[in-house]
């Protein structure tokens, strides 16, 4: 270990212990070759770039490689264990089933590693949060529908033997079905305790619900909720046009002590009830590094209780800041469980992005318990592979069971699924079974590859609708879209950045040739990928 990484890991230790990191603000892509034209913070305990100056974001000289197993330098950070889905032969399983997400945690705090020269933990990237970061050119349902459904099959860029599957849905925007958003009713419930402290943590926070509150109208309600050793009521039932209020509460938080999280949540939703407007948005969002460390803080205790709550009708936004001792699996299992959505805010950039540019998605939902199941036809499909959505299967009969949880779809949200289909006449061996009593029904041999079933409820509602797709060996094409093509670089790259057994031999150079098929840069995100995608080029070329 050169003396460079060793000073660098004592630097990292005395940090931690004083809780001091410096904090991260936005950065893009300006093109695929050069450096950024606007910055994202490069300092944290892990890794110090010098050679960012105001308005660049140059890529850094990285002096060693992490080795497959390497000793991941994210301090006291924790995410759950992935094991990454296999082939299924559909001889022995026809259907996948699994849950609906829209989260994009995952993908902005590993771009915050990648942006500050860390080392990547495989368990940290969750590939279907990546791929659903990114908006697609989908088209808006027909009127009286929920979702439009987009289905596309080509090659599989890595390999050879499989086509790429990609299923999308949409739903349409408040502003497409309604005059006037509905009230809000919302609880902020911020952590305030000591491990809060730093510059990417309590002080965006308030930037962050600033941004929201400017959005806020006199139909809506808010309340703030404190917790640090014990909870706190700062705010109730303050009318959402009072912003002087509001921002006054807001601002004068101050971080210090430790973390009762379980305590802060009892109450949020206590206010939140007490509020509670029919027929509006009743929800608290959550603002923690997810430390929590009095009263109930194990991943399981926490599931428990916000599975209680989520059966008041409020529903849950988690938003995750920081680095160090951040504790992602807490985080993502309280949106999971409670009717929620999960993001991560590493910048000013993501604040907007998440509360202000998409706000009908974060906070309204229009589908809830929204569960998907692939029923694959066996006379032309051999077996498939569902790619991310790894903590999101679910047992087939779990589909038509409305009493199972699944994952809420925001205003204008999009959802989108990659799987790699093994067709029938593929020399790809998969250890299937003959069967002998196979399904003789009608059509089993037609041209139909499989069928798409949707399962959804009303936000308000208790009994699911079902939504039919099936899909036909004629939506193959030889040439991808541009949303296929982006999208399969997505889980590309997602995927080398977890070691994947799959990924066969592409290399990030691949994914940048891959990515320069079509022109991106007319959205500043996608633009910010491709960035990312060069950065980990650069990284690889240099380690070889």
């Amino acid at each position: 270990m050169n003396t460079k990484m060793n000073s660098m890991r004592k630097l990292a230790a005395v940090m931690a212990v004083v809780s001091s990191v410096t904090s991260l603000t936005a950065c893009g892509a300006a093109s695929t070759d050069e450096a950024d034209s606007y910055t994202r913070g490069q300092n944290n305990v892990q890794y110090n770039s010098t050679e960012a100056a105001a308005g660049e974001c140059a890529p850094a000289d990285y002096d060693e490689a992490p080795a497959d197993n390497a000793d991941f330098e994210q301090n006291d950070e924790e995410y759950n264990y992935i094991s990454e889905n296999g082939y299924t032969a559909v001889s022995s399983a026809p259907l996948s089933t699994f849950s609906a997400d829209v989260d994009t945690a995952s993908y902005t705090n590993v771009r915050r590693m990648i942006d500050n020269g860390s080392d990547v933990p495989p368990d940290a990237v969750r590939i279907e949060e990546f791929i659903n970061y990114f908006d697609y050119d989908y088209t808006d349902p027909a009127d009286g529908e929920p979702f439009a459904v987009h289905t596309e099959l080509s090659d599989c860029p890595w390999n050879d033997e499989t086509e790429l599957l990609m299923v999308g849905i949409n739903t349409k925007g408040f502003d497409a079905v309604l005059d006037e958003r509905p009230a809000m009713n919302l609880v902020f419930l911020i952590d305030v305790s000591g491990s809060m402290y730093d510059d990417n943590k309590l002080p965006l926070v308030q930037k962050s619900f600033s941004m929201l509150t400017d959005n806020l109208t006199a139909a809506d309600r808010v309340s703030i909720v404190t917790y640090a050793g014990s909870d706190e009521v700062v705010l109730e039932g303050a009318d959402g046009n009072d912003r002087k209020k509001i921002l006054r509460a807001i601002n004068d938080l101050e971080a210090g002590g430790s973390t009762a999280g379980a305590a802060g949540i009892n109450t949020a939703y206590d206010i939140a009830q007490k509020y509670f407007i029919d027929g509006g948005n009743n929800r608290v969002i959550l603002a923690t590094d997810g430390d929590l460390n009095v009263g109930l803080s194990s991943e399981s205790e926490l599931t428990r209780l916000i599975e209680e709550k989520r059966e008041s009708g409020v529903f849950l936004s988690v938003l995750g800041f920081g680095t160090g001792n951040y504790k992602d699996n807490r985080l993502e299992a309280l949106a999971d469980y409670g009717n929620g959505n999960y993001s991560y805010i590493d910048s000013e950039k993501e604040a907007k992005k998440v509360l202000v540019d998409e706000m009908s998605g974060t906070l309204f939902t229009v589908a809830k318990d929204v569960k998907f199941q692939l029923e694959f036809n066996p006379a032309n499909v051999k077996g498939y592979r569902l790619i991310g959505y790894e903590n999101r299967v679910m047992a087939a009969e779990d589909f038509n069971d409305d009493t199972k949880d699944a994952g809420e779809i925001g205003a204008g949200h999009s959802v989108t699924v990659l799987y790699e289909i093994v067709l029938a006449d593929s020399k790809m061996e998969l250890g299937e079974s003959k069967l002998k009593y196979a399904s003789d029904s009608e059509g089993v041999m037609g041209d139909e590859l499989l069928t798409v079933n949707i399962r959804y409820k009303e936000p308000e509602g208790s009994e699911s609708k079902l939504l039919t797709y099936p899909v036909n060996k004629s939506l193959y094409s030889d040439k991808m879209s541009a949303d296929m093509n982006f999208a399969s670089c997505v889980a590309e790259f997602g995927m080398l950045l977890r070691n994947s057994r799959y990924i066969g031999d592409v290399t990030y150079k691949d994914v940048s040739a891959q990515l320069s098929k079509y022109d991106y840069s007319d959205d500043d995100y996608k633009d910010e990928f491709i960035y990312l995608v060069n950065t980990m080029k650069r990284r690889d070329t240099n380690f070889q």
